[in-house]
């Protein structure tokens, strides 16, 4: 199955989620902006293609699945941009939720897209135990014991000097574990072994890492129309990135070396259960800097 179609299917699994709500409809137009923003997706698009490599024939509960991560990564970034947080004007290119439907409307955008998901994936035509493994990891991935402790610890950690390791004991939490969770997701939907769900996440850990390394780079070297939003925003804020702390070239040189982990462990895994790694090295040299 093609890019555009797995994309497809989430878009379609959303659309089915809000398209019959029939009450506080200026909620849905707010919601439904911020999904349409036009975003890569490559969370929702890395759960299928996981799937897809392990020899899962797509259907469409796992694009609930992957509907619901990308609610919580959309509603996370309403927050994100709001004036008591980043305060950031745009985003992907356009106006942010709160400068388009005001502060209120996108705090209780925000607030739905962190709640429907699990109704989303309770709904999916998936076993039992499978639903409340996936709905029990994503909250672990979502909440205060992941992205939103990290955010937290991102705030506090403005105007300090930090180490290299809890540079990225923030970033584990606040980008990483909602990159690992596709990874996890279709490890739980493939029904695999424990210990090859453990590796499984284990690259989306690394590309999560890489993925955030790659976005402080950005942040200092990309202009807005390459970024869709607001570049050096990091460097007003005093925020310690990876730049800051490695230098810009030791920086794009951690992301290649964390991007090269990620896939010496899918060529481990492809020696112990049926796996075809190209796609998702595919998407793993996508993020490399510099080639």
């Amino acid at each position: 199955m093609k890019k555009q179609e797995k994309l497809a299917l989430v878009e379609s699994a959303l659309e089915d989620f809000y398209g019959d709500q029939q009450f506080a409809s200026s909620l849905r137009e707010s919601v439904l902006y911020s999904i349409h923003a036009g975003g890569k997706c490559i969370r929702p698009f890395l759960l299928l293609e996981v799937l897809e490599s392990l020899q899962v024939v797509i259907q469409p509960a796992h694009a609930q699945v992957a509907a619901a991560l990308e609610m919580i990564h959309t509603g996370s970034l309403i927050h994100d941009d709001l004036p008591a947080m980043d305060d950031d004007d745009y985003r992907r290119g356009r106006l942010t939720n709160h400068k388009k439907f005001g502060e209120a409307m996108a705090i209780l955008a925000g607030d739905a897209l962190f709640l429907d998901p699990y109704a989303l994936i309770a709904q999916a035509d998936l076993p039992s135990q499978n639903k409340v493994d996936l709905i029990a990891n994503l909250s672990l991935a979502s909440g205060s014991l992941g992205m939103v402790a990290g955010q937290v610890l991102d705030m506090e950690g403005e105007r300090q000097h930090l180490s290299l390791e809890e540079l990225q004991t923030i970033h584990a939490n606040k980008t990483g574990k909602l990159l690992a969770y596709p990874f996890q997701a279709a490890a739980i939907i493939a029904e695999l072994a424990p210990e090859i769900q453990v590796k499984l996440k284990t690259v989306g850990e690394l590309i999560g890492l890489a993925f955030q390394v790659r976005d402080d780079v950005l942040d200092v070297t990309a202009s807005f129309e390459e970024i869709g939003k607001t570049p050096q925003k990091d460097l007003q804020a005093e925020k310690s990135t990876y730049p800051a702390l490695l230098g810009l070239e030791e920086a794009i040189a951690f992301c290649n070396q964390t991007l090269d982990q990620a896939n010496a462990k899918l060529e481990e895994i492809a020696q112990q259960v049926s796996f075809e790694t190209e796609p998702i090295v595919k998407v793993v040299e996508s993020l490399r800097i510099n080639g």
